[in-house]
């Protein structure tokens, strides 16, 4: 059935395009947040370990309400790891990591989501997709709030 929700499908299509890039992303740092919550160890184990938690658990749910959007858009919502790993620009961990280095790299992660989809707002609002750009802000908010959260544990 056709979207008919005010825009035309090349504008859907390419905000879409970009928030398939914005789930691609979000899921390769929710799996990174969870990857670090089962491996942390060292004098900060409980605040961290608890931290994380918070983090990827709140990601979760991000990453159904930015997939929703793609749908909501009138696209397929991309949803499998190779899929992910061929639009993310988050960097995998896949050996054991120090405690001050796995918050460094999560403040960098969350800092790069909020820098590179900044824009986004604007391309959403530029086709009218008022919705789009609010889900971004409030996203955007998140991270830089994560980023802040992180960086007050080290010194």
């Amino acid at each position: 059935m056709k979207v008919d929700i005010g825009m035309t499908e090349k504008e859907r299509k390419k905000v879409a395009d970009e928030i398939t890039n914005f789930l691609a992303d979000t899921y390769a740092l929710y799996l990174k947040t969870q990857n670090f919550h089962w491996n942390m160890v060292g004098p900060q184990f409980f605040s961290l370990h608890v931290l994380f938690q918070k983090q990827y658990e709140e990601m979760a749910e991000a990453i159904d309400e930015i997939a929703e959007r793609v749908r909501t858009l009138g696209f397929y919502a991309e949803g499998s790891f190779s899929a992910f790993k061929k639009r993310t620009t988050i960097s995998e961990e896949n050996k054991p990591v120090k405690q001050d280095d796995m918050i460094k790299k999560l403040v960098k992660d969350h800092e790069l989501i909020a820098k590179k989809y900044r824009p986004l707002i604007l391309l959403a609002q530029e086709h009218h997709d008022e919705m789009t750009a609010d889900l971004v802000i409030k996203r955007l908010e998140v991270h830089e709030k994560a980023a802040w959260l992180l960086r007050s544990h080290l010194n």
